[in-house]
């Protein structure tokens, strides 16, 4: 796979002929799975390279900011799962006031000369340019051979970013994992955080989520793989009396995880974390790139009155967690 950045005003990227496909893929869901499905289906009988362009931020998020949906998935996610989905080329279109702002003339101009587009697998309800001004019909007439791919349905509903997001807020991890084709997981590394959890007790990793606002919110029964070294070795190595509990994956440590914005800890400025604690485990993470899979929703966010009260509930959510994996011998979805 190769990665390519992409602007407004990027010069020719000099590809090969490419059959394409366009979208957000936040999830890189079943549907966007059937959608690169066909992209090289069609890529192949062409004899043609596959690239997929996605939007980076997605538009919502430049045009809504904050207000913007949550994402499924970070920029780092999607490029991962689109590379396992076997692609040629990921195009990262930097969405800004040069990019909005193209006609519907200058998009088809950028997929024809900058990505040497031949051949498009589009979405059923797929626009572009300035003010959503084009669509299928406007590339078949600008010269491309034009593919929709219909509405992919799980259990007769639609598969979509949205649908998704409801599943995931809702905490409904195992329909998530069936609309995903995967558990649903988060990637990021262990950067430094403000280390309150050392003073109740309960230290705990701080994992970057590479994201504005994400799809969670509460606690839940979370198991970890560190993407460049064995996790399990690295805590052994650490502390070889606090190895911790293991995951349901090999070197996956199994723990309690936290996303929210900690409403019992006094802030200035709120933000959201994604935070796991490990039982038995002192080791020094930091820095390490983590993949936290999610297994079991406990319960969403609560504002505890004090420190105390935090510790307290923190001390009875771990123990409903460990009972879960306790009961769960096998990887639950």
């Amino acid at each position: 796979m190769q990665l390519l950045r992409l602007n407004a005003l990027a010069p020719n990227l000099q590809l090969p002929q490419t059959a394409v496909t366009i979208g957000n893929f936040d999830g890189v869901h079943l549907g966007h799975q059937a959608m690169v499905s066909q992209l090289q289906e069609v890529a192949q009988a062409k004899n043609l390279k596959t690239l997929v362009m996605i939007f980076e931020p997605q538009p919502l998020e430049f045009f809504k900011a904050y207000d913007a949906p949550p994402r499924i998935t970070s920029l780092r996610e999607k490029v991962e799962y689109l590379t396992e989905l076997g692609v040629d080329y990921i195009a990262i279109a930097k969405f800004d006031n040069q990019f909005r702002s193209l006609s519907a003339e200058n998009f088809a101009d950028v997929l024809k000369d900058k990505l040497n587009a031949q051949s498009l697998i589009l979405g059923d309800d797929f626009h572009f340019g300035k003010d959503r001004q084009g669509n299928s019909e406007f590339l078949k007439q600008y010269g491309f051979d034009v593919t929709n791919l219909t509405t992919i349905e799980f259990d007769g509903e639609r598969v979509s970013s949205t649908r998704i997001r409801q599943v995931l807020q809702a905490g409904d991890l195992a329909l998530a994992a069936k609309l995903l084709g995967r558990p649903y997981s988060m990637i990021g590394r262990v950067q430094y955080g403000d280390q309150i959890g050392r003073t109740i007790n309960f230290p705990t990793i701080n994992v970057r989520m590479g994201r504005h606002r994400p799809c969670l919110n509460g606690i839940y029964g979370v198991e970890v793989v560190c993407e460049t070294t064995a996790l399990t070795e690295k805590v052994k190595a650490d502390n070889p009396d606090k190895t911790g509990i293991l995951g349901y994956q090999t070197n996956a440590l199994y723990g309690a995880g936290h996303v929210g914005t900690r409403p019992a800890i006094k802030q200035d400025h709120p933000e959201w974390r994604l935070e796991v604690h490990f039982p038995d485990v002192s080791a020094n993470l930091y820095g390490l790139l983590m993949r936290v899979t999610f297994l079991d929703y406990l319960h969403g966010e609560l504002n505890y009155p004090s420190l105390e009260a935090l510790q307290a509930g923190i001390d009875d959510d771990v123990e409903r967690l460990l009972e879960f994996r306790k009961n769960t011998p096998h990887f639950p979805f």
